[in-house]
């Protein structure tokens, strides 16, 4: 699936850049994005070369105006046509949260440019994302008790996470649409951007990352903030911290960090997230679906 047809995939340097490609439809979520974004993430994963992924909007209208509710495009997008008596099987499986689980399994890190509007899972898939920026002309939305609906996207797990439970109660339950600056306030993008601003600060983010840091360490790192905070007790903390720090410590990458530092230049990390994880990565056993 090289040739998309609702997105575009963009490899420039180290980063690469995701574009919901449906302007016309403000890019409105399909079943159809939603494949071709998994596919682009497992491409971005594979490729070592790729150090960041940015994900933005085609035109300068919205990031994603939600899921697309016309019955040619959409066909139903809250549910399947079938009914079904088993709740647990596969046909039953919220889109949007197959998107988000696929971005919290991500080895690379996330930067969401968000620059339009963003309702329902527009807002949404950008949770699992681990740097959002908005542009001045952005607006949200939780919009789903306004459909007789509810959150989805796995948003009931990551939004009272980023934001606290009270404002994501009152974004939830309100579903109102809110601006930038609200957006900001709440905790949920990082900073505020002109539009014609956004991809640069964006892209200047994502090279931080790939210039002066080990592709490894930050592997690590997002898969050790994302998941250890949700366990009962720092005990579990410590023990991937000791493993962790035991292990990348013995490696090349360590070695070239340290080096650097005491030679006084940038450093060249040799390490590749495809081969060098420490063997007891993934520490965590991943849940299926039931």
């Amino acid at each position: 699936m090289s040739d998309y047809s609702q997105i575009l995939l963009d490899k420039d340097g180290p980063v690469a850049t995701i574009t919901l490609n449906r302007p016309e439809k403000m890019n409105a979520y399909t079943r159809i994005m939603m494949d071709e974004m998994i596919h682009a993430l497992d491409d971005t994963d594979a490729d070592d070369n790729i150090r960041a992924v940015i994900f933005t909007g085609a035109g300068d209208r919205a990031f994603c105006a939600g899921a697309d509710l016309t019955p040619d495009d959409g066909a139903r997008p809250f549910s399947s046509e079938t009914e079904v008596s088993d709740l647990s099987d596969e046909i039953v499986r919220d889109g949007g949260g197959r998107i988000t689980l696929r971005m919290f399994q991500s080895t690379k890190p996330l930067i969401s440019a968000c620059n339009g509007v963003a309702v329902g899972v527009g807002a949404t898939m950008q949770l699992p994302m681990d740097i959002r920026l908005a542009s001045d002309n952005a607006r949200y939305g939780f919009v789903f008790a306004r459909r007789g609906i509810v959150p989805e996207a796995c948003s009931s797990w990551f939004l009272p996470r980023l934001v606290g439970p009270q404002q994501a109660l009152e974004w939830c339950m309100t579903g109102r649409i809110f601006d930038a600056q609200e957006a900001k306030d709440g905790g949920l993008v990082r900073s505020i951007h002109a539009q014609g601003e956004l991809m640069d600060v964006a892209r200047g983010l994502a090279l931080e990352i790939a210039e002066n840091t080990s592709a490894v360490s930050v592997a690590m790192t997002r898969a050790m903030l994302w998941r250890l905070p949700s366990e009962d007790h720092p005990m579990k903390a410590h023990r991937v911290d000791s493993r962790s720090i035991y292990k990348l410590s013995r490696g090349k990458d360590a070695l070239e960090g340290v080096q650097s530092f005491l030679e006084k230049r940038p450093a060249e990390f040799p390490g590749k997230v495809t081969q060098d994880m420490p063997e007891f990565y993934p520490w965590w056993e991943e849940p299926g679906y039931e």
